[in-house]
């Protein structure tokens, strides 16, 4: 059972739902909820985040509403909870880097990368998103699950693309070519 649930990779456990659950994200639809689903917690960042998002927030601020900018400059663009760094989150709804483009919410670290303006793209969690890294004596990934993001599961279907297309970048950026050859090698697909 356990091994049909999972693919390993490494020291990597994925849950077979990444590489079998069709999603294709449909803004258009969701709005940007993943950077606006109300909750106490911020993205999880890893610590060498940082200093990137540090470098990265001249450009980045630009692009953001003078509500985030005073939430960044009175309590800063990160906390620690419960021992894990996350993003602050603006009225613990959207993530303090979220701005907004024809009602979508966006990232402004996101966009400042894709101008050429900075070389960090976003959290590597944010940039993971759908999928989730939980740590059990190694990682493990599985796919989150929002409501908000049901009209990716409809658009996935219609594209034919899974989560694992969809993360391809992030996957990569993550754990390397190779290992993402490995993983849809190992899919079954």
């Amino acid at each position: 059972m356990f091994s049909k649930n999972f693919i390993k990779i490494e020291d990597v456990l994925i849950n077979r739902e990444i590489v079998e659950t069709k999603f294709a994200c449909d803004l258009k639809k969701c709005k940007g909820a993943c950077c606006t689903i109300e909750s106490d917690y911020g993205a999880p960042l890893l610590s060498e985040e940082i200093s990137l998002i540090e470098n990265s927030f001249d450009e980045a601020k630009k692009y953001l509403s003078s509500e985030h900018l005073a939430v960044i400059e009175k309590e800063g663009f990160h906390e620690t909870r419960d021992g894990e760094i996350m993003t602050r989150s603006f009225n613990n709804r959207a993530c303090v880097f979220v701005y907004f483009e024809n009602e979508i919410a966006l990232c402004s670290l996101e966009k400042v990368y894709l101008e050429g303006k900075t070389k960090f793209r976003k959290p590597i969690s944010c940039h993971l998103f759908p999928i989730r890294i939980s740590n059990f004596g190694g990682e493990v990934l599985r796919y989150d699950k929002f409501t908000e993001c049901n009209p990716a599961l409809i658009k996935g279907e219609e594209l034919d693309i899974t989560i694992a297309d969809i993360c391809k970048d992030s996957l990569i950026r993550k754990y390397g070519e190779n290992w993402f050859k490995s993983l849809t090698d190992n899919s079954g697909n």
